[in-house]
């Protein structure tokens, strides 16, 4: 405790680099419980996409479906921060080979709640949901070594 009090207060005698990893060693949360969370967040995210399809067909249902899926998306996004970390997740996301993918699925993301809220464009809004899982699909398949090009072989297989 008195280490602890020594790191906060500035007074650390080994340098701020020792205490200040003592002290975020002590904070983190432990590999079964990151487990748990990722699950929980994991199932959350696809409970509301389910959800947001499920309302898809009430009275104002384009809005819900938009604000339900898109809030899955994110959670299912979200829950692999449990997994490896914030920032460690952040960096990973914005490196080059995830790059495009991360921008057009961030960028799908806040154009479809635009369309459904700003524009009042139903059909906008379900192309945006579309590409919103394919960019998910993009993103999350490039964790996965040499899926991307087993994709791409795949689909130009199939079409050629």
């Amino acid at each position: 405790m008195e280490k602890l009090r020594r790191v906060l207060g500035g007074q650390d005698e080994e340098g701020d680099q020792g205490g200040l990893t003592e002290v975020l060693d002590t904070t983190t949360l432990s590999y079964s419980t990151r487990i748990k969370f990722f699950i929980i967040c994991f199932a959350s995210g696809i409970l509301c996409s389910i959800l947001g399809t499920a309302l898809l067909f009430l009275p104002k249902g384009m809005q819900l479906f938009a604000v339900f899926y898109t809030l899955g998306n994110i959670s299912a996004l979200l829950s692999t921060c449990f997994l490896m970390g914030p920032m460690k997740q952040l960096k990973r996301m914005f490196e080059p080979t995830r790059l495009l993918a991360t921008c057009v699925m961030l960028l799908c993301l806040i154009l479809t709640l635009c369309s459904v809220f700003w524009w009042h464009k139903k059909g906008l809004a379900i192309i945006f949901c579309i590409l919103q899982f394919l960019a998910m699909s993009w993103y999350s398949i490039s964790y996965i070594p040499f899926a991307r090009d087993a994709v791409m072989k795949c689909f130009t297989t199939c079409l050629g």
